[in-house]
């Protein structure tokens, strides 16, 4: 089976050829990404309104090249998917309406895909594939969170953020500290040359069996640090700003802080491990890439199946993963039923 897969949840616009190759696994034809990064740099963040403008710009050409590089028509394909949510609502729906389009053109099965869900499955495109029931901590722009995944398909989320995701947290930190966007990259370098230990940031703990994450108390302890260094009051008039900070100070509070992110989702997947033993972990989404994260964890769960940089950040392969086994037990979804949704909870 060939699944061609479209992603679009937020500033990615990504399409994708994936083939079933065994039992869960899948293999991947053909990964497009074109990024939006570069656009919203200068505004250091994501903006809605201007994301789904580029994914209109460049959703048929992406989607194209992808069945260019697999080699592939349209009477390979076998099912279309696209992300349904969570996600910025303009940016979904240029891709819900794209593979509803495609689907009744093209005469094709059409599967709608939970994003978040996804960033687990895409262990299954990789040689080191995790056995079920296993443990996923996805961690990205958008969210955290600690989920059970089960072989008949079903999530039970037993852990989240209750309000910043620690992507986030680390974009924010990055724009205090003058660092570009995203922040998550800009932080991990910039900590390279820093002190983990020069600043005591503070670790939410949320009770004995909470396995939820909190990071606005930690922001708001970075931003009171810069405030102690350079003065600066972002309520007032004042013009200094945190260009004020050396160079060595923005390294040891992006250390500081780094060890304190990583400290938490440590610390609840550690507890969640114990508390659930799991047959397999597996680490995903944006903030996956981040190498500090990624040397602390398998010291400690030597296990834990960290997915290739490529497939952490946002990319329309692992919705394909995903629909692979969502397309085996028969999960298709009617188009006309299909509908973008920002807050999406269910598979």
């Amino acid at each position: 089976m060939k699944i061609l897969a479209i992603e679009s949840s937020c500033d990615e616009t990504a399409a994708a050829v994936v083939e079933s190759s065994s039992a869960f696994g899948g293999k991947i034809l053909s990964n497009v990404i074109s990024s939006q990064i570069e656009i919203h740099a200068q505004y250091g963040g994501v903006v809605p309104e201007v994301a789904a403008r580029s994914h209109i710009e460049v959703i048929i050409p992406v989607i194209e090249q992808a069945l260019g590089d697999a080699g592939c028509n349209w009477d390979d394909i076998d099912a279309i998917a696209t992300t349904k949510g969570p996600g910025l609502i303009g940016s979904l729906l240029i891709g819900v309406l794209t593979a509803k389009t495609l689907a009744e053109t093209k005469n094709k099965p059409l599967i709608g895909v939970n994003h978040i869900f996804a960033h687990g499955f895409a262990a299954f495109l990789t040689d080191n594939q995790p056995n079920f029931p296993f443990l996923a901590l996805t961690v990205s722009g958008g969210h955290t969170t600690l989920s059970l995944y089960k072989q008949d398909l079903s999530r039970e989320i037993i852990g989240e953020t209750l309000d910043d995701a620690a992507g986030e947290a680390f974009d924010k930190v990055a724009k205090l500290l003058g660092l570009t966007y995203p922040g998550g990259p800009a932080i991990g370098k910039a900590a390279e040359n820093g002190d983990p230990n020069k600043y005591k940031f503070p670790v939410a703990k949320l009770g004995h069996d909470s396995l939820d994450f909190s990071f606005s108390g930690l922001k708001t302890a970075v931003l009171r640090q810069v405030q102690s260094i350079t003065g600066f009051n972002p309520g007032s008039n004042d013009l200094k700003k945190t260009y004020e900070l050396s160079s060595q100070d923005v390294a040891d509070i992006a250390a500081s802080f780094q060890r304190a992110v990583i400290s938490s989702l440590l610390a609840n997947t550690l507890k969640a491990n114990l508390r659930f033993k799991p047959k397999g972990i597996v680490v995903g989404g944006g903030v996956a890439c981040n190498t500090e994260l990624r040397n602390e964890m398998l010291k400690v769960l030597p296990n834990a199946i960290f997915v290739p940089p490529v497939l952490c950040t946002d990319n329309a392969a692992m919705i394909g993963s995903l629909a692979l086994q969502m397309a085996k037990n028969d999960m298709y979804t009617p188009v006309a039923s299909l509908s973008a949704d920002s807050s999406l909870e269910t598979i």
